[in-house]
């Protein structure tokens, strides 16, 4: 990990510059994808899975027969936690219902909100070395809280042509409707344009590598929503001589084992302390199973030793981490100035693992500075606000003429003329 002391703030953007690659560098591929995914369908498909995942499939649809296979292959003791971290999702998401909003804005005028579900939104869960069934936990619970009517789930294949059980097991305990067998650009191309197997989604959710980040992007200009930009992961930790080293360090590197192109960044006050972490660091990393991985990460990563706390969090608020660990003896100050984060975990006993797994927040999250301007998922993430309105006789007499004068100032007669009339009609009974 590179240090920084003090650095000036003309320095920050490239101290804190991302290790991902921009839109336009991986655009022309994502967009070949999606010219060919639109055109042949399912053909496009079969052919990318080859090509992408080494495999050669007959169909992209998950079998009843294959769900059930796939629930035997899991340790009860395994289905137990899933259900413990099911619970507590579901719990912290049901919590975000709200009430319609009902209010008379004037006399004759009721004006109402109502929250209804999205109908038909697709799932994209990563597989490949660290296949993330968690993912389907945070994202099909809100999903089936919010009383979605269609969930689609795609998640690539291994090169035997299946999907690790685990995820296949989670997602028929959250209700997904239909699973595919697919990854990638061309996954989230089946579910922008739709294909003869994969019906066509009206929002995409899930994280991915940055091919599928930019897919997403690009999906968004073929009227498709999606959640937010969540491509590699990255975690910023501030702490100071209060907190764990060992903790700190352990903090770090579970999120610079997800990818080379991970990002983790330590911010403290006390250069002391930084070299505590850094040393710890290069004692857990040797007992890492993923250790190349997670090397590779630490290398993009930072260790900044900032003059202040009021100073870091300046620092902090500008670059907008994804997760944001805050262990220090000053915890409130920092807390009341935070502005930019994903998702924020508070104290020596919080590590970010528990809202990847468990504790019940989402664990999809914006990354590379989106933060800034996205908020993470939510159960409103799959809603829709619709808005009413009921105007009785008085009402209309009553505001009539105000729209009668805004419409004519603006020009726009016919505007005038749908309250015109009405009034014209009531006044003459």
């Amino acid at each position: 990990m590179k240090k920084s002391i003090n650095p000036k703030r003309t320095d920050w953007p490239e101290i804190l510059k991302r290790p991902t690659r921009t839109v336009e560098d991986i655009e022309e591929v994502v967009q070949e994808v999606f010219r060919e995914v639109r055109i042949k369908g399912d053909e496009a498909l079969f052919k990318y899975t080859r090509l992408f995942d080494n495999v050669d499939l007959n169909t992209f649809v998950v079998s009843d027969e294959e769900m059930k296979a796939a629930a035997l292959l899991v340790p009860d003791e395994l289905k137990a936690a899933i259900g413990r971290a099911k619970d507590n999702i579901q719990k912290f998401h049901a919590a975000q219902r709200t009430e319609p909003v009902r209010v008379s804005t004037s006399k004759g005028i009721e004006c109402w909100q109502e929250k209804r579900p999205i109908e038909s939104i697709g799932l994209y869960i990563p597989g490949g070395s660290a296949p993330l069934f968690s993912t389907v936990l945070m994202l099909a619970v809100p999903a089936s809280i919010a009383g979605c009517e269609e969930i689609v789930l795609c998640s690539p294949p291994d090169r035997s042509g299946t999907i690790n059980p685990v995820i296949l097991y989670t997602a028929g305990l959250c209700g997904v409707s239909k699973i595919f067998k697919v990854g990638g650009i061309q996954a989230i191309g089946a579910l922008t344009f739709g294909t003869e197997s994969i019906p066509q989604v009206y929002k995409i959710f899930g994280p991915g590598n940055q091919y599928v980040t930019v897919a997403k992007q690009l999906a968004t200009r073929y009227s498709i929503a999606i959640d937010m930009p969540a491509g590699p992961s990255e975690l910023l930790v501030f702490a100071d001589e209060t907190a764990i080293p060992s903790y700190v360090a352990a903090d770090l590197l579970s999120q610079a084992e997800h990818g080379a192109d991970s990002q983790v960044i330590l911010v403290t006050t006390s250069d002391d302390f930084a070299v505590k972490v850094y040393e710890e660091i290069e004692q857990q990393i040797k007992e890492l199973p993923r250790r190349q991985i997670a090397q590779k990460a630490i290398e993009n990563s930072r260790i900044i030793v900032a003059e202040s706390e009021e100073n870091a969090m300046q620092l902090i608020n500008f670059y907008g981490p994804e997760h944001l660990i805050i262990a220090c003896k000053n915890e409130d100050f920092l807390l009341e100035k935070i502005r930019n984060a994903g998702s924020v975990f508070v104290g020596n006993y919080t590590p970010e693992s528990a809202g990847d797994y468990a504790s019940g927040t989402n664990h999809t999250l914006p990354t590379n500075g989106y933060s800034k301007q996205y908020s993470g998922v939510n159960l409103d993430s799959y809603m829709k606000s619709m808005t009413f309105q009921r105007i009785s006789k008085d009402g209309i007499l009553y505001i009539g003429n105000t729209i009668e004068l805004m419409a004519a100032a603006e020009g726009l007669d016919a505007h005038k003329n749908a309250v015109s009339l009405r009034l014209n009609d009531l006044r003459n009974t």
